[in-house]
């Protein structure tokens, strides 16, 4: 899954802007549902997103309502791929809505028993990864 975040991150520098602006409207809307699903909290979902104020993430929801433009960094386009990803794997790993939405928050001995949303809000890009990698792996344990 890093070839894809990092496909992502490409394929933004090489778009025409207003593409890029559109892709970047459709992460953010992903972003805000995947996160409303998991019942996080604003400042939670900050932290996952890499923003340190919530000036840039008042903004975002404006613009979505407002069918404007958005531009993300590179940075934050990673995190939201490796959200969408992790909110992915979730849904293919267990068959039941409830079981997906709150996997999250359970605590896990694989994470010394910090559940998998705490090791995400360590705020940086690999502590996303690291919980994709884990899932993917158990995804293809799952399927073999």
């Amino acid at each position: 899954m890093i070839i894809l975040c990092t496909f992502v991150v490409i394929f933004m520098q090489v778009v025409p802007q207003h593409q890029a602006e559109q892709i970047a409207k459709v992460a953010v809307k992903l972003f805000f549902q995947i996160t409303d699903q998991w019942q996080l909290t604003e400042k939670q979902k900050l932290v996952l997103a890499g923003l340190n104020s919530r000036t840039t993430f008042h903004t975002w929801r404006e613009k979505l309502e407002q069918n404007k433009p958005i531009k993300l960094s590179r940075d934050t386009l990673e995190r939201f791929s490796y959200i969408a990803g992790i909110y992915k794997a979730l849904q293919l790993l267990f068959p039941m809505e409830n079981q997906w939405q709150q996997w999250v928050h359970k605590p896990n001995r694989d994470f010394n028993g910090q559940s998998a949303l705490d090791r995400m809000l360590g705020g940086n890009v690999l502590d996303l990864a690291d919980i994709r990698r884990y899932l993917d792996a158990h995804r293809g344990s799952h399927f073999e």
